[in-house]
């Protein structure tokens, strides 16, 4: 069977859209691979997909590495889930999230499913920009800075505002952590 799926974003290019065909056999990692390679994104996130309702409600998740299961549902993770696993009819919405500090996504649907077979999945049809794959208010992104010890956290800008003492010390002077008893 070939699946055709369509995905669509509400921010960004109104015309943004990517339809793909994929083998049912393919796993949700073709997809997202196929996804990722669509828009131009890195693959460098903790992108998952999401089973939902005609409400865009979301259920079963497809990780793509294993997590700690949710009691509602099983664990499943893209490389051992094949599409027919979980798509099964026309109409089958699902989303994928490509931005997961924002939980920024796609919205996607099996619009046809249709006799035959090809490998893996491909990209058929892809109009407007894709958004971003990052906020750029996103508070992690670049964390790093300059490599220096305290720029793991605060970018310059935000250390000009930073007035130490502004913060309230009672209570952390006790706190060491030379003797070994924190852990």
């Amino acid at each position: 069977m070939i699946y055709k799926l369509t995905f669509s974003c509400e921010e960004g290019d109104p015309n943004f859209r990517r339809v793909f065909e994929a083998d049912a056999d393919a796993t949700f990692l073709d997809l997202h691979k196929a996804i990722l390679q669509s828009v131009g994104y890195p693959d460098d996130q903790m992108t998952s997909f999401f089973l939902c309702n005609d409400e865009w409600e979301k259920g079963q998740e497809v990780t793509l590495v294993e997590m700690d299961s949710n009691f509602e549902y099983d664990n499943m993770v893209m490389n051992e889930t094949r599409l027919s696993d979980l798509l099964i009819e026309q109409g089958q919405r699902l989303i994928y999230v490509f931005d997961p500090m924002f939980e920024r996504c796609f919205f996607g649907s099996l619009r046809e499913i249709k006799a035959g077979a090809m490998n893996g999945v491909e990209c058929v049809e892809s109009k407007g920009k894709a958004p971003k794959q990052l906020k750029s208010d996103d508070p992690l992104a670049g964390v790093g800075g300059k490599g220096g010890d305290d720029d793991f956290l605060f970018d310059d800008e935000f250390k000009d505002q930073l007035d130490l003492g502004d913060i309230d010390m009672e209570g952390f002077q006790d706190l060491s952590f030379d003797d070994g008893t924190m852990f």
